[in-house]
């Protein structure tokens, strides 16, 4: 029975890997060679219009990767019959972006119909806004098919939510095959965007690891008593919050992480050095930054035969 279940492992292992090496960075060369100009240009102009959508396609991304690998699920809406995961605690709400991945589906869909899937428009949507708001630059292995099907319990329990301590972090991270490294770096993606009150007031009113002035300057759009001002927006990053850069670090070595999960990376625990690291060096979190990027498109693609190519990224094909 022992080798029966080691030799299954090894080859769900053989599996896994098989098709991450399916992914190629020229997967789409011949059959849509002005996929990716397409994609970027959108992205472009959606970020010059609104700076905040940039982290909002970055987080979509992660969105989709974690909860049973990125496979452009987290764009499936709910219908009648069809519960998603746009619904599920971490997504309702808060993700955003969907409008303009769909604008960018069917841009795409002009050039070349039916052969670029939504997860792909995603992973490369992710890196267009990092680059659109002065970040790192990366290829992208791209050949990921979409999903026919979305799980809200899986979103509900995969995603991590901005209360976990590093231990739960590290073990959330941990299952998606990402490294402290990557968790760490990744968390970087916090150098834009914004979260609400509801998210961040517990840090505010009961935590001491908080810079007074800075915990001071954000009770004002977020009172204590919960229901008042949950929805008001703050930056995660105060100091650059429409540019990719590192400054998030800098913000966490001098306690101004705007959430739980964010300074607990420092907090006297085993990755303060990595931050350190990273607030000292732009270039070595750009590197690693774009290293776990990677790493996180790999989680579990479909590819070949598997799921589909979806018309439109927001439901199944019929």
């Amino acid at each position: 029975m022992a080798s029966a279940s080691c030799l299954s492992l090894l080859v769900l292992i053989a599996m896994a890997s098989a098709a991450s090496a399916q992914l190629s960075s020229t997967f789409y060369d011949t059959s849509c060679p002005n996929a990716l100009s397409t994609i970027k240009s959108a992205v472009t102009a959606a970020v010059s219009s609104e700076a905040r959508m940039g982290a909002s396609l970055v987080r979509l991304h992660f969105h989709d990767c974690f909860v049973d690998g990125c496979d452009g699920s987290v764009l499936l809406a709910d219908t009648g019959s069809f519960i998603g995961e746009q619904g599920a605690a971490p997504n309702n709400g808060s993700i955003r972006g969907m409008n303009v991945i769909d604008n960018i589906k069917t841009q795409v869909e002009a050039v070349c119909k039916q052969t670029v899937s939504c997860a792909d428009i995603l992973a490369v949507a992710a890196r267009d806004s990092v680059v659109a708001l002065g970040g790192p630059t990366w290829t992208v292995l791209l050949g990921r098919r979409d999903s026919t099907t979305a799980s809200k319990t899986n979103a509900e329990t995969d995603l991590p939510p901005p209360s976990f301590d590093l231990t739960n972090l590290t073990t959330a991270f941990n299952n998606k095959q990402l490294s402290v490294t990557d968790m760490v770096a990744l968390s970087g993606a916090h150098t834009i965007g914004q979260a609400q009150c509801l998210n961040f007031r517990d840090r505010l009113y009961n935590e001491t690891n908080i810079d007074t002035t800075f915990a001071t300057s954000l009770k004002a759009n977020c009172p204590r008593p919960t229901g008042s001002g949950d929805g008001s927006l703050a930056p995660l990053d105060t100091t650059t919050p429409n540019s990719f850069d590192n400054a998030y670090y800098s913000n966490l070595l001098s306690q101004k992480g705007l959430l739980h999960s964010d300074q607990v990376l420092f907090n006297g625990g085993s990755t303060d050095n990595t931050v350190r690291n990273f607030a000292s060096s732009a270039a070595a979190f750009s590197s690693a930054f774009a290293t776990a990027m990677v790493n996180m498109g790999n989680i579990a693609p479909k590819t070949g035969t598997q799921g589909q190519i979806r018309l439109t990224c927001s439901k199944v094909n019929s």
